[in-house]
Protein backbone atom coordinates (compact mmCIF):
# COMPACT_ATOMS: atom_id res chain seq x y z
CA UNK A 1 0.00 0.00 0.00
CA UNK A 2 3.23 2.34 1.11
CA UNK A 3 4.76 1.60 -2.45
CA UNK A 4 1.60 2.22 -4.60
CA UNK A 5 1.27 5.87 -2.86
CA UNK A 6 4.53 6.50 -3.21
CA UNK A 7 4.09 5.51 -7.27
CA UNK A 8 1.32 8.29 -7.71
CA UNK A 9 2.81 10.74 -5.55
CA UNK A 10 6.06 10.51 -7.98
CA UNK A 11 3.15 10.20 -10.79
CA UNK A 12 1.53 13.52 -9.75
CA UNK A 13 4.87 15.33 -9.34
CA UNK A 14 5.95 13.87 -12.67
CA UNK A 15 2.64 15.30 -14.14
CA UNK A 16 3.07 18.77 -12.12
CA UNK A 17 6.57 19.40 -13.91
CA UNK A 18 4.87 18.62 -17.54
CA UNK A 19 2.55 20.90 -16.92
CA UNK A 20 5.18 23.10 -15.98
CA UNK A 21 7.06 22.82 -19.13
CA UNK A 22 4.12 23.25 -21.27
CA UNK A 23 2.86 26.28 -19.87
CA UNK A 24 5.94 27.84 -19.87
CA UNK A 25 6.31 27.23 -23.86
CA UNK A 26 3.83 29.08 -23.81
CA UNK A 27 4.94 31.93 -21.88
CA UNK A 28 5.97 35.31 -23.28
CA UNK A 29 9.80 36.20 -23.54
CA UNK A 30 11.95 38.58 -21.73
CA UNK A 31 12.51 42.08 -23.03
CA UNK A 32 13.74 45.12 -21.97
CA UNK A 33 13.17 46.17 -18.48
CA UNK A 34 10.33 48.17 -17.10
CA UNK A 35 12.15 52.24 -16.70
CA UNK A 36 11.38 54.40 -13.99
CA UNK A 37 8.16 56.24 -15.93
CA UNK A 38 6.55 52.99 -16.83
CA UNK A 39 7.22 51.50 -13.18
CA UNK A 40 4.94 55.42 -12.10
CA UNK A 41 2.68 55.09 -14.64
CA UNK A 42 1.85 51.36 -13.64
CA UNK A 43 2.04 52.56 -9.68
CA UNK A 44 -0.51 55.09 -10.22
CA UNK A 45 -2.98 53.30 -12.24
CA UNK A 46 -3.00 50.17 -9.22
CA UNK A 47 -3.34 52.79 -7.07
CA UNK A 48 -5.94 54.73 -8.45
CA UNK A 49 -7.84 51.65 -8.52
CA UNK A 50 -7.08 51.10 -4.78
CA UNK A 51 -7.92 54.26 -3.81
CA UNK A 52 -11.43 54.03 -5.40
CA UNK A 53 -12.49 51.32 -3.57
CA UNK A 54 -10.92 52.01 0.11
CA UNK A 55 -8.61 49.32 -0.46
CA UNK A 56 -4.96 50.19 1.76
CA UNK A 57 -2.27 48.01 -0.24
CA UNK A 58 1.28 47.63 -1.25
CA UNK A 59 2.29 48.33 -4.92
CA UNK A 60 5.68 46.87 -5.97
CA UNK A 61 6.80 47.02 -9.29
CA UNK A 62 10.17 45.14 -10.79
CA UNK A 63 11.74 44.92 -13.51
CA UNK A 64 12.44 42.02 -15.76
CA UNK A 65 14.88 40.51 -13.49
CA UNK A 66 13.19 40.65 -10.33
CA UNK A 67 14.75 43.97 -9.27
CA UNK A 68 12.27 46.38 -7.30
CA UNK A 69 12.02 49.22 -9.44
CA UNK A 70 9.13 51.16 -7.27
CA UNK A 71 7.48 50.43 -4.16
CA UNK A 72 4.61 52.35 -2.86
CA UNK A 73 2.57 51.57 0.73
CA UNK A 74 -0.68 53.37 1.06
CA UNK A 75 -0.91 55.03 4.72
CA UNK A 76 -2.81 52.55 6.71
CA UNK A 77 -1.72 49.57 5.24
CA UNK A 78 -0.01 46.58 7.18
CA UNK A 79 3.84 46.28 7.10
CA UNK A 80 3.67 42.49 6.55
CA UNK A 81 2.47 43.40 2.65
CA UNK A 82 5.38 44.85 1.65
CA UNK A 83 7.55 41.92 1.47
CA UNK A 84 3.93 40.11 0.41
CA UNK A 85 3.78 42.40 -2.87
CA UNK A 86 7.36 41.99 -3.72
CA UNK A 87 7.10 38.61 -3.27
CA UNK A 88 4.18 38.43 -5.74
CA UNK A 89 6.03 40.55 -8.50
CA UNK A 90 9.13 38.48 -8.06
CA UNK A 91 7.16 35.35 -8.44
CA UNK A 92 5.51 36.27 -11.48
CA UNK A 93 7.96 37.71 -13.34
CA UNK A 94 10.09 34.17 -12.57
CA UNK A 95 7.76 32.13 -13.63
CA UNK A 96 6.41 34.50 -16.38
CA UNK A 97 2.79 34.52 -15.36
CA UNK A 98 0.84 35.30 -12.79
CA UNK A 99 0.75 34.37 -9.26
CA UNK A 100 -2.98 33.01 -9.23
CA UNK A 101 -2.27 30.15 -11.51
CA UNK A 102 -0.10 28.62 -8.70
CA UNK A 103 -2.97 29.47 -6.29
CA UNK A 104 -5.70 27.47 -8.94
CA UNK A 105 -2.90 24.83 -8.65
CA UNK A 106 -3.23 24.61 -4.91
CA UNK A 107 -6.46 25.50 -4.18
CA UNK A 108 -8.61 23.82 -7.01
CA UNK A 109 -6.33 21.64 -8.85
CA UNK A 110 -4.72 19.78 -5.56
CA UNK A 111 -1.15 20.40 -6.67
CA UNK A 112 0.25 21.15 -3.12
CA UNK A 113 3.98 20.13 -4.30
CA UNK A 114 3.84 23.55 -6.90
CA UNK A 115 3.80 25.93 -3.88
CA UNK A 116 7.47 24.68 -3.10
CA UNK A 117 8.81 26.11 -6.52
CA UNK A 118 11.49 28.31 -5.20
CA UNK A 119 10.31 31.75 -4.91
CA UNK A 120 6.65 30.76 -6.45
CA UNK A 121 3.82 32.68 -4.43
CA UNK A 122 0.96 30.82 -4.16
CA UNK A 123 -1.56 33.78 -3.96
CA UNK A 124 -3.32 36.04 -6.24
CA UNK A 125 -1.99 39.86 -6.61
CA UNK A 126 1.51 38.76 -9.03
CA UNK A 127 1.35 39.70 -12.70
CA UNK A 128 3.61 39.92 -15.77
CA UNK A 129 3.79 43.29 -17.27
CA UNK A 130 4.25 43.10 -20.72
CA UNK A 131 5.19 45.58 -23.56
CA UNK A 132 5.57 44.67 -26.93
CA UNK A 133 4.38 40.72 -26.62
CA UNK A 134 7.62 40.88 -24.13
CA UNK A 135 7.95 40.21 -19.97
CA UNK A 136 9.75 44.02 -19.38
CA UNK A 137 8.74 43.09 -15.08
CA UNK A 138 5.62 42.74 -12.91
CA UNK A 139 3.34 44.23 -10.11
CA UNK A 140 2.54 42.61 -6.80
CA UNK A 141 -0.08 43.72 -4.75
CA UNK A 142 -1.08 42.83 -1.23
CA UNK A 143 -3.00 43.84 1.92
CA UNK A 144 -7.05 43.27 1.12
CA UNK A 145 -8.25 39.78 0.12
CA UNK A 146 -5.87 38.26 -3.24
CA UNK A 147 -9.34 38.77 -5.34
CA UNK A 148 -8.70 42.55 -4.52
CA UNK A 149 -5.33 42.17 -4.63
CA UNK A 150 -5.20 40.78 -8.45
CA UNK A 151 -8.08 43.73 -9.50
CA UNK A 152 -5.65 46.40 -8.28
CA UNK A 153 -2.31 44.67 -9.94
CA UNK A 154 -4.56 44.61 -13.50
CA UNK A 155 -5.19 47.55 -13.44
CA UNK A 156 -1.50 48.48 -13.10
CA UNK A 157 -0.43 45.65 -15.71
CA UNK A 158 -3.37 47.20 -18.25
CA UNK A 159 -2.00 50.78 -18.16
CA UNK A 160 0.87 49.69 -20.39
CA UNK A 161 -1.28 48.11 -23.06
Amino acid sequence: MHFERLIAQTFLIFAAVLVSFAAQAQAPMYGMNLNLDTARKVSAAAEAEARKNNWNVVIAVVDAGGALVMLQRIDGTQYGSVAVATQKAQSAVAYRRPTKVFEDAVKVGGNPQLAFLPGAMPVEGGLPILMDGKIVGAIGVSGVTSAQDGMVAKAGMESVK
